[in-house]
């Protein structure tokens, strides 16, 4: 016979195939059977049509095309004999699925079977039914699937049950009908049935409101009665696994069980007895033991409400904890985070057994207790829980350093109770995570020790035990010494380099005497690979070296940053770059809650680019913010008015800072330099602190510098260029809302317009929570006061009121254009509208 013949038995073939030593030897067995079968099945031999099908099967699961075997399958369903509809059906689940066309076709022959007298090829029919049902098949044959659940038959009840369960999935409205049938298989005394009748029962109750109803009602006493009676029976070798009686149907009755008693008081207090027996009962040494304990507990933290059965329930997950195996483990840690919300204070009792399971060797069991410690915490046990975290920091793998440094950094910043302790421990943190800690935290660091100013010298040394374990008086040599080691260090990465240098420069100015040691460090990165560091040390040098008559001015104490703006902004109520109308207190580092200012800028969509200066990150002059110069009270500076390449006041000329050339633009940009001047002071924006970088617009003027502030003049209606008022405009209306602009203007400045905002509610709603935020391109500078109110009442009975100032840095050139961003809670759903206005009047 050829052994690649259609008549090749199923044995042969395989062993051909796994006789092959490459891929292309197995292709081309393969492919020669492949071409054998298609001939077989055009000459439509019955003979070998299942041997033929039963192949087709093998080479499907190699992952080989088979397509065209598929009405194979069908033939063999509707033949007579229960040897090829056995084949046939395996074949049609195999090889077909639901998205099948084909599979139309066998509608028919499946409602024969599904009525055939012979149980086991109903048998058949059902377990194809409940493996590939369309919901055009699940309607037509859910009459004959319906009355299989009543069948004399143990074995076909269950197959009929499952069928059931893949025809409610398919076509829910039917599940009405197997309400009544599934309650039945309750009583069953078959307890393959009555796992089966269990879970129709529970996905019956997910799919239909109506048979939750109904089985909550009817079904949970039979239900509790029928877990006692597992609980409680004897021996029974059929159903016993390690010493418990059918764990499996323990299961599907818990399951079904937390299902009823959810939301139902009656339900869940009818059901408490028998979760106490089987949270006390079942034997926790043994897998199966531990599965039922498991669901038990699930079911206790899902019910309505009862103290001790949850206290029951912890304590048996704080036993898991305990257990050697690591997937028991992790799932009490899963479970244990979900029952922190209903009884927090129980949780806690087991509180020292979970930080064990941050220190386990597995790192998915340390990343959950981790998160599950994050959750523990809070005011009276913050100090502890830290203690150990940052003890554990010490020995804990790189791979978890950062996982755990977030979370310390974390918990320190909320639940601190002094800034004292809060400095102490964010200090340790930086001492044993080094780069880990990410960038966020010590510029909050730094907010909360620049406005401690009682804790300035006691942080300074313990800054500089962290380098040296020496307790001496710290000299200026000393802390010199530091900052050069740090530039040296080969770990430490651009940006600690380059504030190193820029601590440098600020430590000449304190210590002239060290001038030049300081210059000789700087000098040595002139040379350096990295443009950055050669950059700050040629403009560094250049500073100690050629303008002593500026240094101790241009390194003056930087200004004290606001830290409940800054903690607002990091917890997300202001961020970075959006205004917002409303003030949220933040939460501080030493647990003092102030109000958080409003947001004074907005530039934040970035609707198009233009080469005009961002605004400022505050309404103070530019230099007061970044350099802590006030020049506020100076009513002129000499040589302003002169070109910058003259010379005649140097920090005027480094900064280029109200110095225009001639015949320039009426604006410059404070932090560009013009083509004269040298480069700019490129290190003075990487200062160590979360400054926003700021920038501000000073226009050309004969002798003095503008007021940047724009807020010392009078206001005066806008008008246009023939000295008419410019009228009201609707800059935005929906069908829920309307938004009006109103303009004046200050004397003697075009470039300024005052634009007072008024909201009005159109509906009969009341909207809460009213928020306002817009958007500029960047030639415009957009200051939002705070709104006056975030309440809008409906039907026009209110409205809210805001100001805005916009500073057009191309006033003439091109129009005020804005986008603006609406939100609310309406009925408590957050509701959010967005536009853009385009109607300005030219002139503004």
């Amino acid at each position: 016979m050829n052994p690649f013949s259609s008549g090749t038995r199923l044995r042969d073939m395989i062993r051909s195939i796994r006789a092959c030593k490459t891929a292309a030897e197995e292709r081309a067995v393969v492919r020669k059977e492949c071409a054998a079968i298609r001939a077989a099945i055009n000459e439509n031999d019955p003979d070998y049509r299942h041997r033929n099908l039963a192949k087709l099967m093998f080479i499907h699961m190699l992952g080989y095309p088979t397509h065209f075997g598929q009405m194979e399958c069908l033939k063999l369903i509707a033949s007579a004999g229960f040897p090829e509809k056995r084949i046939g059906y395996l074949g049609l689940m195999l090889l077909l699925d639901e998205r099948q066309e084909v599979l139309m076709l066998v509608t028919n022959s499946l409602k024969q079977d599904l009525n055939h007298s012979n149980q086991y090829i109903v048998g058949l029919a059902l377990c194809a039914l409940g493996n590939i049902c369309s919901a055009e098949m699940a309607r037509d044959l859910a009459p004959e699937v319906e009355r299989l659940l009543q069948f004399r038959d143990p074995n076909i009840r269950k197959k009929a049950a499952l069928c059931s369960i893949r025809i409610i999935k398919k076509v829910p409205e039917l599940a009405e009908n197997f309400i009544n049938p599934a309650a039945s298989l309750l009583k069953e005394k078959h307890h393959g049935v009555l796992i089966t009748g269990v879970q129709l029962c529970t996905d019956l109750c997910k799919v239909s409101p109506e048979a939750l109803e109904h089985f909550r009602n009817k079904c949970t006493d039979p239900l509790v009665k029928v877990l006692k009676d597992v609980v409680n029976s004897p021996y029974a070798p059929e159903y016993d696994i390690a010493g418990i009686t059918d764990p499996f149907l323990h299961i599907r009755l818990l399951k079904l069980l937390r299902v009823l008693g959810e939301g139902d008081a009656d339900a869940s207090d009818s059901m408490n007895d028998i979760l106490a027996q089987v949270a006390t009962k079942t034997e926790s040494n043994k897998n199966a033991g531990n599965a039922i304990l498991y669901q038990c507990v699930e079911t206790i933290m899902s019910i309505e409400d009862n103290s001790g059965l949850r206290v029951l329930a912890i304590n048996i997950l704080g036993r898991f904890l305990s257990n050697r195996d690591n997937n028991i483990r992790y799932v009490a840690l899963n479970m244990l985070m979900k029952a922190i919300a209903v009884d927090a204070q129980a949780v806690q009792r087991h509180r020292a057994t979970i930080l064990e399971c941050v220190k386990d060797s597995d790192i998915s069991i340390r990343k959950r207790a981790l998160e599950l410690v994050y959750l523990l915490v809070n005011e009276s046990n913050v100090k502890p829980l830290t203690k150990e975290l940052i003890d554990y920091l010490e020995v804990s793998d790189q791979d978890f350093k950062g996982d755990l440094t977030a979370k310390i950094c974390s918990v320190v910043e909320r639940f601190s109770p002094e800034k004292i302790w809060y400095i102490d421990q964010m200090l340790k943190v930086l001492s044993e995570a080094g780069n880990f800690v990410k960038d966020e935290v010590w510029h909050g660091l730094i907010v909360v020790i620049s406005n401690a100013t009682d804790l300035h010298g006691y942080t300074v040394r313990s800054l500089y035990r962290a380098f040296h374990s020496s307790v001496e008086q710290v000299s200026a040599s000393d802390a010199i010494d530091v900052v050069e080691i740090v530039i040296k260090h080969h770990t430490s990465d651009l940006s600690t380099k380059a504030m190193a240098l820029l601590a440098l420069l600020k430590l000449s100015g304190r210590f002239p005497s060290h001038s030049q040691r300081i210059r000789d460090v700087i000098v040595q990165c002139k040379g350096s690979l990295l443009l950055e560091l050669q950059q700050r040390a040629i403009e560094f040098n250049s500073i100690i070296e050629k303008h002593q008559n500026i240094r101790s001015t241009l390194l003056e104490r930087m200004p004290v940053l606001d830290e409940t703006t800054y903690s607002g902004r990091r917890a997300g109520s202001l961020p970075a770059t959006v205004s917002t109308s409303g003030a949220t207190p933040a939460k501080i580092p030493n647990g003092v809650a102030k109000p958080a200012a409003a947001a004074p800028l907005v530039d934040l969509l970035d609707l198009s680019s233009d080469d005009t200066p961002m605004p400022s990150s505050s309404g103070n002059d530019f230099l007061n913010d970044l350099l802590g110069v006030d020049l506020s009270s100076t009513p002129s500076i000499p040589g302003a008015s002169q070109a910058p390449n003259l010379g005649t006041d140097v920090l005027l000329d480094l900064l280029s800072i109200g110095t225009p050339a001639q015949n320039s633009s009426p604006t410059i940009d404070s932090l560009t330099p013009s083509k004269e001047s040298k480069s700019p002071l490129a290190a003075l924006e990487a200062l160590p602190s979360p400054l926003a970088s700021a920038k501000a617009s000073s226009p050309a003027g004969s002798g003095s510098m503008m007021d940047l502030l724009d807020g010392v003049s009078p206001v005066q209606p806008a008008s246009d260029k023939n000295g008419q008022p410019y009228p009201s405009v609707v800059a935005y209306e929906s069908s829920s809302l309307k938004i009006m602009f109103d303009f004046s203007k200050p004397p003697g400045n075009p470039q300024t317009t005052h634009i007072k905002a008024t909201f009005t509610n159109k509906t009969a709603n009341t909207y809460s929570d009213f928020i306002f935020q817009a958007a500029v391109p960047k030639f415009l500078q957009l200051h939002l006061d705070p709104a006056s109110s975030n309440t809008l009442l409906g039907s026009g009975t209110g409205s809210i009121t805001q100001s805005l100032r916009v500073t057009n840095s191309q006033h003439g050139k091109k129009a005020i254009v804005m986008r603006i961003r609406i939100a609310y809670k309406l009925n408590n759903k957050d509701v959010l509208e967005e536009g853009q206005i385009n109607s300005f009047p030219r002139n503004l």
